[in-house]
Parts: C-alpha cells; sequence; structure tokens
C-alpha cells in the first residue's frame, strides 16, 4: 500500500515554546493539513520546518474550550 503524502501549510507562527539541543523546535502555530481547515497547532518541527514530529491540533471549538480550561484552572502543581 503506498504512503500517503502529508502536506501542510504553516499560515500563522505564533512562538516557539522550547528548543532542543538538535535545533527541533516546539512550536505554537496555525497551520492547514492536507489543504483542510486552519487549526491551531502545537508540535516539534525540525530545522526550517523540513520535517514534522508528532503533536496535536485543535479546531476553534477545541481551543475555546482548552482556553476556558487554562483560564480556569489552577496548575501550580506543575511546579513541584
Amino acid at each position: 500500500m503506498p504512503k500517503t503524502e502529508i502536506t501542510y501549510e504553516i499560515v500563522q507562527q505564533i512562538g516557539v515554546l522550547k528548543e532542543n539541543k538538535s535545533g527541533w523546535q516546539r512550536e505554537l502555530n496555525i497551520v492547514k493539513w492536507n489543504n483542510g481547515k486552519p487549526k491551531l497547532d502545537i508540535r516539534d518541527w525540525g530545522p526550517n520546518h523540513e520535517k514534522v514530529g508528532k503533536g496535536i491540533s485543535l479546531d476553534f471549538e477545541e481551543y475555546n474550550t482548552l482556553k476556558a480550561f487554562l483560564e480556569e484552572g489552577d496548575f501550580t502543581s506543575l511546579d513541584e
């Protein structure tokens, strides 16, 4: 079975969350995957966005739900 090529377009680069020693960066962007609707996307990218790692993409409804969780939540246990 032939491998399906995944296409992407970074519509808006929002920011780098973390960079590791090999040059890969965990980024927050708005990305169109396979010519679909733009989604908020958190994932690791290789240098110059030539390679892409695993991540998560959120549509607008999921973004709003996550935003509400983050605004209302207590995340102090992350700093233990």
